[in-house]
């Protein structure tokens, strides 16, 4: 029996009324069927997960599977001419975007973990990635202890922030910490001699990295900090909703769609470039393949 049966068990879990704010259980779907529009929040320059294409049109692994969940939520409230809206976020107001109720689903590289979750919700994840830092080849740097009294940029809100933080008190490395208002903006400290490295989740480093004019001048180095479960962020307290999206994600996993769409954005080339990250799938990502969970160790 497919392990995607545990999602029917759940049944639904309550419904509130009408009148009650759109954070309330079960309201996201009502609000999707009173206005017949979904919004998907989506980042700029989270390559492969979420970014722009020169005409501005999001795409990526993360905005991919967003989509098919929606195919869930047309089916569902039998709206095959569903709505779809997007809403430009950054790693500072993806988490308000929700909360708020000005997009009722995320789809970036956002972390699952134990703070945000008392904020948000998350779906089964469908990545998980290791901290590491792209430095500049001739940089000299190889590990963390390399960084000892180096300008090193993160970027902000996210989860390498304090994780550097600590590493720094206990290493006493002297860091001169830098901050980016994105990812992209991180990566340009680097290209332009501003910073010495930028520690973020690996696969977005390999994707600014293929992306990079000059790619060889890029290294991907130090051992890996802590693993980041990566899922599509929604409302806290709406089990309807979320119990919709963890049933049709545990069935994508089950017959393959992820994996497809995984070879499709890590092991093939990807717009603009054509560049491929040759990312094989690592073995956190296989194993909940095979038993989807949303369950994450934090």
């Amino acid at each position: 029996m497919k392990v995607v049966n545990r999602w029917l068990k759940t049944g639904l879990l309550g419904v509130c009324a009408l009148s009650v704010p759109l954070s309330c259980a079960a309201d996201t779907l009502s609000h999707i069927r009173e206005t017949q529009t979904i919004t998907i929040a989506h980042r700029e320059a989270s390559v492969p997960f979420s970014y722009l294409t020169e005409s501005k049109t999001p795409l990526g692994y993360s905005v991919d599977i967003c989509l098919k969940l929606v195919d869930a939520i047309k089916k569902e409230l039998k709206l095959p001419q569903l709505k779809v809206n997007y809403l430009l976020v950054t790693t500072s107001n993806r988490i308000p975007a929700i909360v708020e109720g000005k997009a009722d689903m995320e789809c970036g590289s956002t972390t699952n973990n134990a703070e945000r979750r008392k904020q948000v919700s998350f779906t089964i994840p469908h990545f998980f990635a290791t901290t590491r830092m792209i430095v500049r080849t001739d940089s000299g740097i190889k590990n963390w202890p390399d960084l000892k009294d180096k300008k090193v940029v993160t970027t902000k809100s996210t989860t390498t922030v304090k994780l550097l933080a600590d590493r720094d008190k206990a290493r006493n490395l002297n860091l001169r910490l830098l901050e980016g208002n994105d990812h992209a903006e991180s990566f340009g400290m680097i290209e332009k001699f501003q910073a010495d490295a930028f520690p973020m989740d690996d696969v977005l480093l390999y994707g600014f990295k293929a992306n990079a004019k000059d790619p060889e001048k890029y290294a991907i180095v130090g051992d890996p900090l802590s693993t980041e479960p990566y899922a599509i962020m929604l409302r806290k307290d709406d089990p309807v909703f979320k119990e919709l999206l963890d049933r049709e994600m545990a069935r994508l996993m089950n017959d393959g769609e992820i994996t497809r769409l995984y070879d499709k954005w890590f092991r093939k080339p990807i717009p603009p470039k054509a560049a491929n990250l040759n990312m094989p799938m690592g073995f956190l990502l296989r194993d909940n393949l095979r038993f989807p969970t949303d369950k994450v160790a934090d």
